[in-house]
């Protein structure tokens, strides 16, 4: 029975010997894939899929007339998405019309007054140099006078009229000269009119080219071509200017984004290739290189950056971002959507 037993326990133990080396035979072998990786690759998880999102923004207030896509579609370049009711935009454009009318029609009537002053003051000089001549005139008739009285031919009475007709000749002369002066300077009002039309003019075409432009911001046209996000939009709503409305997420550029530890950064070089998985579609391999590298942290990026002497300081291992261009993305579109995670592998040897 003894011996029996013996012999039971040595088959049970023989599997053992067969068993034990096998195992360690994997592990060493599995162990030593994971060591060369780890020589020959920089890896890491904290990645995930970019892509340029471009928000599409109202320029002028208003309430939404109607609303041309959905949810989540696919919309390109230049498509109408949303329009806004321009019933006030239009009346604002018909009233920069009808004041850049008036302004024109004032500058009309500034011309008009501006060639009646101007035959006023050509009657006005004109009646100056009557005035003028008369005033020789009457000058001469008083030396004559004055020779005759002296010689006795005249009156006194008609020597004194002589004199008061040189007077009032001066007089008249004067107001002559006034009235031309006067001629001139409506004339020079007239032609600040003109200049004051003019300009007013020019201020009118701007405000109705002002009206114009913001007409045309009813009509909102998806600056780029994509798929948008929820949209939270209705008719009848109220949108101010600058106001977001919903992002259009571009599905023709795609890059990804990894965090590498700064103690990795020693082995990482442009050009270097990069294997990569979605961790939604862990059977697609996807391939690429890196192309950039970020000149600050990731924490230097944050809306309140870590200040290292406020007396607490505690080292942690900082994050810079990578950037990495993916391989033929028009292959693999299909599968890319901004924000996935990425587990990847940098080859450095």
């Amino acid at each position: 029975m003894e011996k029996v037993t013996v012999e039971t326990e040595r088959r049970r133990i023989k599997p053992i010997y067969i068993i034990l080396p096998l195992v360690l035979l994997i592990g060493g072998f599995f162990g030593y894939k994971k060591i060369r990786h780890a020589t020959m690759y920089e890896s890491t998880d904290n990645a995930q899929i970019e892509s340029n999102a471009v928000p599409v923004i109202s320029r002028v207030a208003g309430y939404i007339d109607s609303v041309a896509v959905s949810d989540y579609a696919e919309v390109k370049p230049g498509q109408l998405v949303v329009k806004l009711d321009d019933r006030e935009y239009q009346i604002a454009v018909s009233q920069a019309q009808a004041d850049l009318a008036q302004a024109q029609a004032d500058l009309a009537t500034a011309r008009a007054a501006l060639s009646t002053v101007g035959s006023s003051e050509n009657v006005a000089s004109a009646n100056a140099d009557v005035l003028r001549t008369r005033l020789r005139k009457a000058e001469q008739d008083l030396g004559r006078d004055e020779a005759l009285f002296a010689d006795g031919a005249i009156t006194r009475k008609q020597l004194d009229d002589s004199r008061s007709n040189v007077e009032t000749a001066r007089k008249q002369l004067v107001a002559g000269n006034q009235q031309t002066v006067q001629a001139s300077v409506q004339g020079n009002t007239a032609n600040a009119q003109i200049q004051k039309a003019q300009a007013l003019i020019e201020t009118r075409k701007a405000a109705l080219e002002k009206a114009k432009l913001q007409l045309t911001y009813v009509e909102i046209y998806a600056p780029a071509g994509g798929r948008i996000g929820k949209t939270n939009l209705q008719p009848g709503q109220f949108i101010q200017p600058g106001q977001p409305l919903f992002t259009v997420v571009n599905s023709e550029q795609f890059w990804v984004v990894a965090n590498f530890k700064e103690t990795q950064l020693k082995s990482l070089k442009l050009g270097q290739p990069v294997e990569m998985t979605i961790a939604g579609y862990p059977d697609r391999k996807l391939t690429g290189k890196i192309t950039s590298f970020s000149e600050a942290t990731g924490a230097k990026f944050s809306l309140l950056p870590p200040d290292n002497a406020s007396g607490n300081y505690i080292k942690v291992t900082q994050r810079v971002p990578v950037r990495i261009d993916i391989d033929n993305v028009a292959q693999v579109k299909d599968i890319l959507k901004a924000g996935l995670s990425v587990d990847l592998d940098v080859k450095v040897k």
